[in-house]
């Protein structure tokens, strides 16, 4: 095997790539790289320290007091803001609701690539965002674009907020959060998501996410070596 296989997932907001993406990192002993949570943990510094993302210069000042880092339990990716962890609260409708303007930043999105691509340099990594096979890692092997039906997809993310508690957004708000990012994502000047031209589709709608998982792996398999 290669030493520095990439796996890019990519595609619309709840469509299950992070749980593609951990699923198929566990099976093969990948690293798994979440990069939205990256643009969310930005989102929510910028929230806190109220930074106005139309001044480039306050922008490029925040990015200098910004650490991200990883860390792994149980395959389940945990993400730090300058030391505190944070993973519940980036996913949080007060990001979500702000999210798709800050990763349209051109400053921003420069950042978070440069540290992405770093990450992909000499490890095994299975890595889901908007941009991974177009932008991030436009020679990855494997590609893979995500989609389900727009219902489908807010009602997942519904269920997920419920079962973190917050019983405050309701599934009508979810829907319109995910039409306009959906919107924004595939509508931004800088990195847009669209799907790579050698990148396959994957749509979950009627899918379990073993049967995602079986279909991702038949297509993976080629790429390893036994």
């Amino acid at each position: 095997m290669k030493k520095n296989l990439v796996i890019a997932i990519d595609g619309y907001s709840s469509c299950g790539k992070s749980t593609l993406a951990k699923a198929l990192a566990k099976k093969l002993g990948f690293i798994y790289v979440d990069s939205g949570a990256m643009y969310r943990a930005v989102t929510l510094y910028f929230l806190r320290n109220n930074i106005d993302v139309a001044d480039d210069a306050k922008v490029v000042d925040a990015l200098q007091h910004i650490e991200l880092n990883f860390h792994s339990r149980d395959y389940e990716s945990h993400i730090t803001l300058n030391g505190e962890e944070v993973s519940d609260e980036i996913r949080l409708m007060p990001v979500s609701e702000n999210v798709s303007e800050v990763s349209a930043h051109k400053i921003v999105r420069h950042e978070m690539v440069k540290q992405q691509q770093r990450m992909g340099k000499s490890k095994n990594i299975v890595m889901d965002g908007r941009d991974i096979g177009t932008t991030v890692f436009p020679d990855a092997p494997v590609k893979f674009f995500m989609t389900a039906d727009p219902k489908i997809r807010a009602e997942r993310r519904f269920k997920e907020l419920e079962s973190k508690g917050n019983n405050a957004t309701t599934l009508e708000e979810v829907f319109e959060n995910l039409a306009h990012r959906d919107y924004a994502d595939t509508t931004r000047k800088e990195s847009p998501l669209v799907r790579a031209d050698d990148a396959i589709i994957l749509d979950n709608t009627d899918l379990t996410q073993q049967e995602q998982l079986d279909f991702a792996l038949e297509k993976v398999n080629p790429f390893l070596v036994h």
